[in-house]
């Protein structure tokens, strides 16, 4: 049976306005951090609790303690490793306030020696259980982040607003995409992710320098604040009544913001570079004024 195509050179009849982007839909889409090897650590508690059944009233509450540990120590994994991929997704970040992967560690290693301990008693294979399970979780997913990157220079004070506004930015766009699930609209999911990716390069800008914030704040509160209020409303019109219009009018509006936020992206680009030019020039002639001349072509 033929199937029908879709993409930028189909004429399909239900494309919407401004349909060929500029960036593709996956561009910025990344790996979840949390992969198999993390989700594995929660399943060492199922069978602590099940083999604990039988082993009266101190051995049953070993078990239960042993696994309720596992399991804390699995979630604080997956943690940290979320935090430590925002980490290393910005060129400015502060180091993780929790270090939630020794803490995963540390617990993963008091689990097993609980474990270790209902079939041994004593303290010294307990112990050493415990240390090389430690060590291991270490050795598999390694430690958090332990120092800050790229905050040398910046006003922490500054760097605080920003942080509290990057925060906000970032629960609207989530909001968002909570909307559109109930839409049921994978296109215009995509449509709404092409937006998002655009939002955030403009997020980073203004982490990278908190300078930037007076000149986005609208960006990232007012106009988001809108966007997500927008998105729930559509999201249901649209999951009750599939109105043809509402959507068209939605993906005009993404298509709108998508464009003044990549406009504001730049013009901040331009503004940090012409501050630059400018902090090179007043360099230059106070070093002229000192007696040091500058090669004509040093351009640096």
């Amino acid at each position: 049976m033929a199937k029908r195509f879709g993409g930028k050179y189909s004429n399909q009849a239900d494309d919407l306005p401004g349909d060929t982007p500029e960036r593709g839909h996956y561009d910025g889409a990344k790996v979840d951090p949390v992969g198999a090897r993390a989700n594995l650590m929660f399943l060492p508690a199922v069978p602590m609790v099940f083999l604990a059944l039988n082993d009266g009233a101190i051995g049953l509450m070993l078990g239960l303690v042993s696994a309720a540990i596992l399991t804390l120590g699995a979630w604080l994994l997956r943690g940290g490793l979320q935090a430590e991929a925002a980490y290393n997704s910005r060129k400015v970040a502060r180091r993780p306030a929790i270090p939630r992967k020794l803490f995963s560690a540390a617990l993963i290693g008091i689990g097993i020696a609980l474990a270790a301990y209902r079939s041994e008693p004593g303290l010294v294979a307990p112990i050493l259980f415990g240390i090389a399970t430690a060590g291991l979780h270490i050795a598999a997913f390694g430690i958090d982040p332990l120092k800050s990157k790229g905050m040398e220079g910046v006003d922490t004070f500054q760097q605080d607003r920003v942080a509290r506004v990057v925060d906000n930015a970032e629960a609207y766009l989530k909001d968002m995409s909570d909307a559109m699930l109930r839409a049921s609209d994978r296109k215009m999911e995509l449509r709404l992710e092409k937006f998002q990716t655009t939002a955030r390069d403009l997020i980073r800008t203004v982490e990278e320098d908190p300078r930037d914030l007076t000149a986005a704040r609208k960006y990232l509160g007012v106009y988001l604040m809108g966007a997500r209020d927008a998105t729930v409303k559509f999201a249901d019109i649209y999951s009750r009544t599939r109105d043809a219009q509402a959507r068209t009018d939605y993906a005009t509006l993404l298509d709108d913001l998508d464009q003044n936020f990549a406009a504001r992206t730049r013009k901040l680009l331009v503004e940090d570079r012409s501050d630059l030019n400018i902090e090179i020039d007043v360099l230059r002639d106070r070093l002229q004024r000192e007696g040091v001349r500058l090669a004509p072509d040093d351009n640096t």
